[in-house]
């Protein structure tokens, strides 16, 4: 009979090692960029698309470098991965694009993804002013929302009626669970868990555990556990990769460094 008791296995994106990209790599992102028109850009992305390869998983990953407002090291995209508006989404290192997800940028819009970020298949991001901190997971078909029709006039059709931009933000350590709605205006705390087709109506605080829809706080991180347990009430422990209360965007990172760095 076989041991049906779960099991705990280490994480595995969390620890891959962020790696410089070679060089033949920047190069080709670069050169796209100087000699194509975005346009031009983006349909040579079709032809590698959907392959399965080695060759097309590189050709991904220099078409998003080519496109994107500011792209790190070791971006991974994987099969069916969508965009719009890349040159208005910044990417930090580390970042995973799972298969078949969609990230909707805006011509007007401002996207900022930090490090080490988790993008599941399937997944939607509205992308016209969306801030994702560190080391964020957003699980499988999981939809972000940032923007709301107003409904109004009530003679006009919904869709035809004015859009009101609701930025969104999610904090550092923070996971979205499977399936999961995060709508406009809504900000999800540092290290929070939105649990499996949860809908997130009003903010969360850092460490919550919230589930539902709307979704409601059941608790912070670490309580519950009993004695021993890693955390408590108020005390949720901060890992090292935190850097700061709130992300911000990589253009400010950089205007902030020392001169000369």
């Amino acid at each position: 009979m076989s041991d049906a008791r779960p099991r705990q296995v280490p994480a595995v994106h969390a620890a891959r090692p962020i790696t410089a990209d070679p060089l033949h790599e920047t190069s080709l992102a670069m050169h796209l960029k100087a000699t194509l028109a975005p346009e031009a850009i983006a349909e040579l992305y079709g032809r590698f698309c959907q392959g399965r390869g080695p060759f097309d998983a590189m050709m991904r990953k220099v078409v998003w470098r080519a496109l994107a407002r500011d792209c790190g090291d070791a971006l991974v995209v994987a099969p069916g991965a969508g965009f719009r508006h890349l040159e208005r989404i910044s990417l930090g290192a580390g970042v995973f694009v799972g298969e078949g997800a969609m990230l909707q940028g805006h011509a007007h819009g401002e996207c900022v993804i930090g490090d080490r970020v988790w993008i599941g298949p399937q997944a939607f991001l509205d992308a016209r002013a969306l801030t994702v901190g560190d080391a964020v997971a957003i699980g499988p078909g999981a939809r972000v929302l940032t923007a709301e029709h107003t409904g109004l006039p009530t003679e006009a059709a919904v869709m035809a009626t004015d859009q009101v931009l609701g930025p969104v933000r999610i904090g550092d350590g923070a996971d979205v669970g499977v399936g999961a709605v995060v709508l406009p205006g809504r900000s999800i705390g540092r290290g929070a868990i939105v649990g499996a087709a949860a809908v997130v109506a009003h903010d969360l605080p850092d460490g919550a555990v919230a589930v539902g829809s709307p979704a409601r706080v059941l608790r912070l991180r670490g309580e519950g556990l009993g004695p021993g347990g890693e955390g408590r009430r108020g005390k949720l422990r901060v890992p090292p990769w935190f850097a700061g209360s709130a992300p911000r965007s990589r253009s400010a990172a950089r205007d902030s460094r020392p001169q000369g760095e």
